[in-house]
């Protein structure tokens, strides 16, 4: 249950992205924001001490739950490890595509955002890569996805991502219109990751 505080500080979240995504986020102001979430700027202030950290709190809840989104597509049985990462990825672009906005804040704007959302970013990738070395690891067939090769899957669909959600470069096309490159990509490494002596 959430209360009137909670639907307020998502109010300026949604806010947030909606005003990132039309300005960017070096140019967008307190003020966009607020007009965007329809809010004062006070109950923004009671929420976040500053931009950075509404950025910040919006990265990490978008994380939270494409993390969740991930995980729940994991444990769905599968006929083999290519029907459970078909699964895997299609629900995580088919929430990319759900959040609108946010997902240009996720991925392009939270790059420029300074060294704690640089930090946040690693950390998030992280998760997302041990959850594709635990689906590895469960499957007796394929060879361990060494951590680094881990790091490489991820930081592969995400520059994918990147240019789907590029502004300059987008031509309309929803997130789910990767699916078959994302999944040939995924395949390649891990059907071929063999660890090595100098692999940590």
């Amino acid at each position: 249950m959430t209360t009137a505080a909670d639907d307020a500080r998502i109010r300026v979240m949604q806010g947030f992205t909606t005003a990132v995504a039309e300005r960017g986020y070096a140019a967008t102001t307190i003020a966009d924001i607020v007009a965007a979430a329809r809010v004062s700027k006070r109950t923004f202030y009671e929420h976040f001490p500053d931009k950075e950290a509404c950025l910040l709190a919006t990265y990490q809840a978008s994380g939270d739950r494409l993390e969740h989104v991930l995980r729940e597509a994991a444990r769905e049985p599968g006929d083999g490890w290519r029907e459970r990462m078909y699964a895997l990825v299609t629900a995580y672009l088919s929430a990319l595509d759900a959040a609108g906005p946010a997902s240009r804040t996720v991925l392009v704007e939270v790059q420029a955002a300074g060294p704690r959302a640089f930090r946040m970013r690693g950390e998030i990738q992280q998760r997302f890569a041990t959850l594709f070395s635990e689906l590895v690891a469960s499957e007796p067939e394929l060879p361990p996805l060494p951590p680094r090769l881990a790091i490489a899957l991820v930081g592969g669909i995400n520059e994918l991502l990147l240019h789907t959600a590029d502004p300059y470069t987008r031509d309309g096309e929803p997130f789910r219109s990767l699916t078959d490159t994302v999944m040939e990509f995924a395949a390649a490494i891990i059907s071929r990751a063999t660890p090595t002596s100098g692999a940590r």
